[in-house]
């Protein structure tokens, strides 16, 4: 489903590189967690695979087309495919939740329906079953501004899950969460995981997360792949190399 080969990025000014000749292969189904500390990669990886960083070298592979050699045009169709989750939400604070959600459309409607805001019945039907499935619908028409930083990311799942995604990527979705937000965050994205189905991959700080959740861990250090296999081999030795 998603292939990685030979993947590098250097960015300009930088001595080392910040991924290194990584080679890696997903399948739908999986919950992936990537760990790493701040700077390792894991950033990089993500932003490879959905297209918005152009590697140095190698080719990301998302059902059998190369991400890496499409046009905007083609690559704005596959995104739509590929749900994000962002650290900071990335959310428009004055609109209502709904509003916010609605968007996950975007990908698939014409830039003029979107500039006008027009939602067909069958699109707000959908809005409001993804609001419901991350438990916000007494939150529907309350502006986003308003909300706590969990209930914030909850919309960022809803709209992400509004694009009908085969993939589920999400970068530190909850490194600014308590401990107690992020294990209901968590919760929530194991249950959309199985219910759909999706290939889900996410890059996380808290490794006790990872190992509860994840079917596989990965652990990026200086932008080299140094693990990748099941949690209960994510052992003190294989920590201390990750966050050395």
């Amino acid at each position: 489903m998603l292939d990685i080969q030979n993947l590098s990025v250097q960015y300009a000014g930088n001595d080392q590189a910040a991924l290194s000749d990584v080679n890696l292969s997903f399948k739908r189904g999986e919950f992936v967690c990537v760990l790493g500390k701040s700077g390792a990669g894991k950033s990089t990886l993500i932003r490879c695979i959905n297209g918005l960083l152009k590697p140095t070298n190698g080719e990301v592979h998302f059902d059998g087309k190369a991400i890496t050699m499409l046009n905007e045009a083609d690559l704005r169709q596959v995104r739509r495919e590929m749900g994000m989750i962002f650290q900071h939400f990335n959310l428009i604070p004055r609109l209502t939740v709904l509003q916010n959600v609605l968007t996950g459309t975007f990908g698939y409607r014409s830039s003029f329906r979107n500039l006008i805001g027009w939602f067909s019945s069958e699109e707000l039907e959908r809005a409001h079953r993804v609001i419901a499935d991350v438990g916000l619908t007494d939150q529907t028409k309350k502006r986003v501004e308003r909300l706590s930083g969990g209930q914030k990311q909850r919309v960022g799942i809803a709209r992400a899950l509004l694009q009908r995604p085969k993939v589920l990527l999400g970068d530190e979705p909850v490194s600014s969460l308590d401990p107690g937000t992020s294990n209901h965050i968590f919760t929530l994205l194991k249950k959309i995981h199985d219910q759909h189905q999706l290939l889900t991959l996410i890059n996380v700080h808290d490794v006790n997360l990872a190992k509860r959740y994840a079917t596989r861990i990965i652990a990026v250090t200086n932008g080299k792949i140094t693990f990748d296999g099941a949690p209960n081999d994510f052992n003190e030795e294989v920590f201390e190399l990750t966050y050395q």
